[in-house]
This record gives structure tokens, C-alpha cells and sequence, in this order.
């Protein structure tokens, strides 16, 4: 296992690309883990877009799907890329702009009390072992830290039902609920 340690609510081991797209968090603690999904553009993985989309830095004459996402300003706490490697673009403390109109156990606003990981993939073309492995130990270290029970992790497609379809029929939850248990 790769040892990770946040310090100052940064993961250390990670690229870090701040993004603008955040604000503070309402008094609330972090109880939550929300997986998401992301390429772009859309089924494609071996670029940087994802990093300047959320860094509101994506040139738009790149891709004509970019067109259509070009004034949003999203972003997530981390990426796992393909390959299992880690960007972060927002602190844990902070309130990353990824969840939308959302709700959780009868909790409205999942972005005041979560944090949101993005899995470079789509609905349906399945993970990578390496982004398993690297989301369980994530989501071990920010349970420990931030007092997260292992059960507070879902997908997006769960608090935003019939808006969003992530992680998508290709997220494996009993393999990943499993490689938790055991991590």
C-alpha cells in the first residue's frame, strides 16, 4: 500500500491543482464520501482536460463537446486517474463544488458534509484495479481522519437520483466494499 498522509487537509502524495471552484464549508463536519465519474472529452482518459476543467482553465477550441460544458464551474475534492495516480483541487476543509442539487438520509446540500472523488471513467467501461485500490485507501485514511464511518460512501447517482447516473453500472460496490473490509 502506498502510504498516504494529509497534512493541512492536503494528501501530500497527490498532484495539487488548486481549484477556484470552492467556498468555505457551513459549520458541519465532513460525514460523507461521494464517487463520481469523469472524462473528458467523454470516454477519453489520457489527457489533462479534467485537471483544466476544474481549474477553469480548459480551452474550449480543443473539443466541440467542450462547448457545452464551457460555463460550469465544478470541482471535486480528488481525482483517481486511470493509473491510479491522485489530483487534488480542493482542501477537505473546503467545500468543493461537486455534488449540485443533492441529497443524503434526509440531508439536503451533500457538498456541505462531503467529499467528492472522481474516478476517471465513465458509466460504462470499467475501473481499473489500480483506481480500487487507491479509492479504498483514500476513503481508509479520510474515514480515520475525519471520523467517516466506512458506510457513508456512495455515489452520486444515489443523492442526485434521476440527475446523475455515476459511477455507473461499471462501479463494482461489492468488489470495492470488499477490498475495504480487507485493506
Amino acid at each position: 500500500m502506498n502510504q498516504l498522509e494529509i497534512q493541512k487537509h492536503w494528501l501530500q502524495s497527490a498532484k495539487h491543482c488548486p481549484s477556484p471552484n470552492h467556498n468555505e464549508r457551513p459549520q458541519q463536519e465532513i460525514s460523507l464520501i461521494v464517487v463520481h465519474n469523469i472524462s473528458l472529452p467523454p470516454n477519453e482518459f489520457d489527457n489533462d482536460y479534467v485537471e483544466d476543467f476544474f481549474c477553469n482553465e480548459l480551452d474550449c477550441s480543443k473539443h466541440p463537446y467542450f462547448q457545452k460544458i464551457k460555463d460550469l464551474k465544478v470541482s471535486s475534492h480528488l481525482l483517481i486517474k486511470r493509473d491510479g495516480s491522485l489530483v487534488q483541487f480542493v482542501g477537505f476543509d473546503k467545500r468543493a463544488w461537486h455534488a449540485g442539487v443533492s441529497c443524503y438520509a434526509g440531508r439536503d446540500n451533500c457538498n456541505d458534509f462531503s467529499v467528492g472523488i472522481e474516478l476517471q471513467g465513465t458509466d460504462d467501461i470499467a475501473y481499473t484495479d489500480a483506481q480500487y485500490h487507491k479509492l479504498v485507501d483514500v476513503s481508509r485514511l479520510l474515514c480515520d481522519r475525519y471520523d467517516i464511518s466506512h458506510s457513508e460512501i456512495t455515489g452520486h447517482s444515489d443523492i442526485a437520483p434521476g440527475r446523475k447516473t455515476d459511477p455507473g453500472p461499471s462501479f463494482d460496490w461489492s468488489y470495492f466494499k470488499q477490498l475495504m473490509e480487507n485493506a
